[in-house]
């Protein structure tokens, strides 16, 4: 096990024993909007990794005190440099030797790339010749595409990922109908593909929004990442023509009139049908999964960045802090669990009526799985997979926990404690192959009446505890931000051990992610653009800023929890 002295939340005196006061967001409407900062900061490349404990400097008060200091990635400006044709312009500003796997990876990205009316507007899901049968891996997913088009911006290359945005803003303004029902205005696609007409030397888009795919579940998650790499070409470039022109404007709110609507939800968190993101079947993350509200909330925060101050704009902005108000207060304070929060849970009483309830979603302490009291540690905690009326989901995904840690979330104090979970947990979350998707796997008779028998998400396959080489960008991103870069070099080492050996498989089976999956895709994109980020954040942790929110000194932390939360 790496160094473990970067000092994590003590259980006994964490996050769980307190609630977050409203973080004032309503305190930025009164900013006037800072001009992007184009000087670039002291290179990181004049820093030894030795002096990667970056965005964390441990304070008087040490981690249980909130001695967490975290630099401001969002602020920096990362500049992208154009290099040659396989290498990477951040490998070609280090002293040492870039990787094998590295110039492979860009030759396979490359090869990948998707042209409409010959310019780049995105890569394929796989490059898989072998396989008989294409299925959909041949089209432009949007969630596939994010790692590609932070890879091409962090060397040097915006304008693919430029051409990608505005060409899926054009796909929203299609009519989405499944059926006779009509998709909201503002629903963009899972994914386009572009067909080539060699005899009328025409090309032609074709979008799906749901209607082809499994389950015809339309993809919550789209659009978030849509505003996310919005912010991350702004950010990347320093150019916010792009962001402010009319049609990104009308886009953007558009996305966000779909999901800041109001309806019959008691709750802020965002209520979704199974399979509407990266897991994409059925797998019993109906409800209010936390992937989802991770993306919505930095997504929200995202385009509070972006959005013009004009009427609409300010209209727009005004819904978004009151939604970011509630969001951060539910998330920390009900999705939260750690060794006292369980204990707590153990504890708790149900039926119960009014305000001061305790149990306030009449969480049955049976139901508690049995697995959980082991898997968690004295030091440690994570946001926990739904919480709903009567269920709690104690499942651990590792998309929503680090998008929770990048969008600042989580808390300091809660980003270390994920962070020290990973490194307690190693075997079971990361194993042979990073990362797990989500952990414990669901089988036998839980299996059959959760996933409907499902042959592709049998137990430590697939999205049903399956490792997933894609989540090693987010890893490292969220290792960078709270100051524990060894974890992500130790993932890194394992990818770069397997991958390229085993073609660059989509997914990898097993409890300790050792068999390349039963139906995995070779040569699959989103596989190779994570290493590729991975490494160049590595190298470079500046770039961290483009995908990276810091946390809002407006949203101060803690008090103490009230009374009604007394056991």
């Amino acid at each position: 096990m790496e160094d473990l002295a970067m000092r994590s939340v003590d259980s006994h005196n964490s996050i769980a024993d307190f609630v977050l006061d409203d973080p004032d967001f309503s305190r930025l409407l009164e900013k006037p909007p800072r001009p992007l900062n184009i000087e670039r900061k002291r290179s990181f490349d004049e820093r030894s990794f030795s002096e990667l404990s970056i965005g964390y400097r441990s304070g008087a008060g040490g981690a249980g005190g909130g001695g967490a200091v975290f630099e401001n990635y969002d602020s920096m400006f990362s500049p992208g440099r154009r290099s040659g044709f396989d290498t990477p312009a951040s490998s070609a500003r280090n002293s040492f030797e870039p990787h094998p796997m590295v110039a492979e990876a860009w030759e396979a990205i490359r090869r990948s790339l998707v042209f409409f009316r010959d310019q780049p507007v995105g890569t394929i899901a796989a490059y898989d010749h072998a396989s008989e049968e294409v299925l959909n891996y041949d089209q432009v997913f949007v969630r596939d595409f994010v790692p590609s088009a932070l890879a091409f911006l962090m060397n040097g290359e915006p304008e693919i990922v430029k051409h990608f945005l505005l060409k899926t803003l054009h796909l929203q303004g299609w009519e989405k109908r499944i059926d006779r029902f009509k998709l909201g205005e503002g629903a963009m696609p899972a994914s386009f593909k572009v067909l080539h007409d060699p005899v009328r030397k025409t090309d032609t888009l074709i979008a799906d929004f749901g209607e082809s795919a499994i389950g015809r579940v339309a993809p919550v998650d789209s659009g978030f990442w849509w505003i996310i790499l919005l912010r991350a070409y702004t950010k990347s470039t320093g150019d916010a023509s792009l962001s402010e022109s009319p049609e990104i404007q009308k886009g953007m709110q558009l996305i966000l009139t779909l999901c800041l609507s109001e309806g019959f939800d008691t709750f802020p968190t965002l209520l979704c049908a199974d399979g509407c993101s990266m897991i994409d079947r059925r797998m019993g993350i109906y409800g209010y999964p936390i992937e989802i509200q991770a993306l919505f909330f930095m997504a929200l925060r995202s385009a509070l960045s972006m959005l013009k101050h004009d009427t609409e704009g300010r209209e727009c902005e005004e819904r978004i802090v009151k939604r970011l108000h509630a969001l951060s207060y539910h998330m920390r304070s009900y999705f939260w669990l750690d060794f006292q929060q369980l204990n707590d849970i153990y504890r708790y009483k149900t039926e119960e009526y009014s305000h001061t309830a305790v149990n306030k979603f009449n969480v049955i302490p049976d139901s508690i799985p049995e697995w959980v009291f082991d898997f968690m540690p004295t030091r440690g905690g994570y946001f926990v997979g739904n919480v709903s009326p009567a269920r709690m989901d104690f499942r651990w995904f590792a998309l929503g926990n680090c998008v929770a840690i990048l969008s600042s979330l989580a808390t300091p104090e809660q980003s270390m404690a994920i962070m020290d979970l990973i490194e307690s947990r190693w075997e079971e979350l990361v194993g042979e192959m990073p990362m797990k998707i989500c952990y414990p796997a669901i089988e036998s008779h839980e299996w059959r009446i959760v996933t409907g028998c499902d042959p592709k998400n049998t137990r430590w396959s697939y999205h049903n505890g399956g490792s997933w080489p894609v989540l090693l960008w987010m890893l490292t991103a969220a290792c960078i931000k709270v100051g524990r870069p060894q974890i992500a070099r130790r993932a890194i080492e394992l990818a770069e051990s397997r991958l390229s050996k085993d073609s660059w498989p989509e997914y990898y089976d097993g409890k300790l992610g050792r068999y390349v999956g039963k139906q995995a895709r070779k040569h699959q994109t989103w596989s190779i653009a994570a290493y590729l980020v991975a490494k160049m954040m590595l190298e470079d942790p500046s770039h961290l800023g483009m995908i990276s929110l810091e946390e809002d000194k407006l949203m101060k932390p803690l008090i103490k929890r009230s009374s009604s939360w007394t056991c």
